[in-house]
């Protein structure tokens, strides 16, 4: 497979969040979304415990009834409302995260046109954890699907973590016959080829120097 041929700092800066710019028409290939998974492998865990489980969805009656799970919360997070006849704010940064929301709202609506959908899992429950055990858990699978994420970034790949789904996980499991009571779906990754490769690094207002603080809280 032909990479893009980004350096560390080009992939770590320019991977997306990817709604709009995904290829609802283009299949990716089971061969392709393998390659990417090769990496999740490599990801450091916690406790050196691989407890990943990746389960890559490409059936579609499984990915519209994802969708429909997805749309009705969705609806429940929007409050229904819809966000294309909002207006638009004047300062930038409330510009910025307008479209997002309106980004968002047309992958919601297009959810079940993404070509495929990979769900990072944990073995077991995290309902009555503590912090620390849901944190050590956590802490395994995040790095794992973000390699998988980078990897699909330099393979001309979008990707989406959403998590919106998890409102409903039992009714998600029964569709895809996951174990509730034995296994903790994490997220819902979209994956699809993406409109042009051209991503850059986003806006963050006053950079890592504004969300920083060094010996003690400020």
């Amino acid at each position: 497979m032909t990479t893009l041929g980004l350096t560390a700092d080009q992939l770590l800066s320019t991977t997306r969040a990817v709604r709009k710019r995904l290829d609802f028409d283009r299949p990716v290939s089971k061969e392709l979304i393998e390659e990417c998974l090769e990496f999740t492998v490599q990801a450091p865990t916690g406790s050196n415990q691989q407890g990943w489980r990746f389960l890559v969805v490409t059936d579609d009656d499984k990915k519209a009834a994802l969708a429909d799970l997805y749309r009705k919360g969705w609806d429940m997070y929007t409050g229904g409302a819809s966000v294309d006849d909002a207006p638009t704010p004047s300062n930038d940064p409330a510009k910025q995260q307008l479209r997002v929301v309106k980004s968002a709202s047309y992958l919601a609506e297009n959810f079940h046109r993404v070509p495929a959908m990979v769900l990072p899992c944990l073995p077991g429950r995290m309902d009555d954890g503590s912090s620390m055990m849901s944190a050590s858990m956590l802490g395994s699978i995040i790095p794992s699907a973000w390699s998988f994420m980078l990897a699909a970034r330099e393979r001309s790949l979008g990707t989406c973590w959403t998590t919106i789904h998890l409102l409903f996980e039992e009714q998600a499991a029964e569709i895809l016959e996951i174990p509730y009571a034995e296994v903790t779906q994490v997220a819902l990754i979209t994956v699809g080829h993406t409109l042009g490769t051209d991503f850059k690094p986003a806006s963050r207002p006053g950079g890592a120097a504004a969300v920083t603080s060094w010996n003690t809280w400020s």
